[in-house]
């Protein structure tokens, strides 16, 4: 299950862990205009660790997840 939110300066997407059991805390993706944060709670430390992405690493990352295993390098596309 996820939600997803729009605030003032953020779109917010809630992502819900209802699969088997031992379920993961609530992951909390947070797109800025010019940058997006992924943030998690650690139960044993009770801490939220927070990753912070610039708009090229969420592309590059998405590009990632559909290219087979080795290096590359994306270029913008002549028009």
């Amino acid at each position: 299950m996820f939600t997803i939110e729009h605030d003032f300066d953020a779109t917010v997407v809630t992502i819900v862990d209802e699969g088997e059991t031992p379920l993961q805390e609530d992951v909390i993706i947070s797109a800025f205009a010019e940058c997006v944060t992924v943030e998690q709670l650690d139960p044993r430390t009770d801490r939220v660790h927070k990753i912070t992405f610039s708009l090229q690493q969420l592309r590059d990352l998405g590009a990632a997840l559909d290219l087979p295993e080795g290096a590359y390098r994306l270029t913008p596309v002549d028009e």
